[in-house]
């Protein structure tokens, strides 16, 4: 499909002809976008439209699964991330993912948090109480569990322990934070709690997001793309997609027409 490719400020990641197979079935269809630094990026359309795919590719999540072809390029700070010299360890350093389900460790909410900089062969209590804290603070969790760093991470609330995951991804000190419909299996309430957070991780990370929630898109991301069958249809600013798409297709879908 004919897409312009909008110029957004400051891109940190460039997407350049990106296509997947899984097998010979084509789930991305040579897509073209640049994310903006420091902003929160949505990704919105129906379930299966590749999303999730796309997202995955920057961290090269779908290296895990077999029978996957890639075609195009994906670069990080100018770096083309499938080049055969990129230690992809060191990828997910910098690109921190956070799942639907919210799967924190079943260890006492400090180990959750330290156990990337633990791996990374970190083990000074004083650097990780502070890691711990930083990361706690940032993902808004601090004042509720500083006094019970040792309980179980799974007797917490389903939303706390999404922000306990964040906070789990924070702790590494990415550039990137990843999060696949982070909010699916949460009330409101924790919903809303995960949305202000991530307003507030903008000023030092940046944020993309994967969301069926087009009301949770409208409200915090800078960005938007609009996804359908493998292909981007729209991409823009988020106020545009909202209020002034281009092609019928997004505003079908964002007024409920769609299918």
């Amino acid at each position: 499909m004919e897409n312009e490719k909008i110029k957004v400020p400051d891109p940190i990641v460039n997407i350049i002809d990106l296509s997947l197979y899984y097998g010979k079935t084509k789930a991305l269809k040579e897509i073209n976008l640049d994310i903006a630094k420091k902003k929160i990026t949505s990704f919105i359309g129906p379930s299966g439209c590749g999303k999730s795919t796309l997202i995955r590719c920057l961290n090269r999540m779908n290296d895990l699964i077999d029978g996957i072809t890639i075609e195009g390029c994906v670069k990080i700070d100018g770096q083309d991330i499938y080049a055969p010299a990129v230690d992809v360890t060191e990828l997910r350093k910098r690109v921190g993912m956070v799942f639907q389900k919210p799967n924190p460790f079943p260890k006492t909410i400090y180990e959750n948090v330290v156990y990337g900089p633990r791996v990374l062969g970190i083990n000074k209590k004083s650097i990780l109480d502070e890691l711990c804290e930083n990361a706690l603070k940032r993902a808004a969790l601090w004042d509720e569990v500083k006094s019970r760093l040792r309980v179980n991470a799974l007797d917490l609330s389903g939303g706390q322990q999404q922000r306990i995951c964040i906070a789990r991804a924070i702790a590494m000190e990415p550039e990137i934070v990843l999060l696949d419909e982070p909010c699916s299996a949460l009330d409101p309430i924790a919903t809303a709690k995960i949305e202000d957070m991530l307003v507030e991780l903008k000023k030092d990370y940046t944020v993309i997001i994967v969301t069926h929630n087009m009301q949770q898109a409208a409200r915090i991301s800078d960005y938007t793309g609009f996804f359908m069958m493998g292909e981007l249809v729209e991409y823009s600013v988020t106020s545009e997609i909202f209020t002034n798409p281009l092609k019928k297709q997004t505003e079908n879908y964002i007024t409920g027409r769609f299918g």
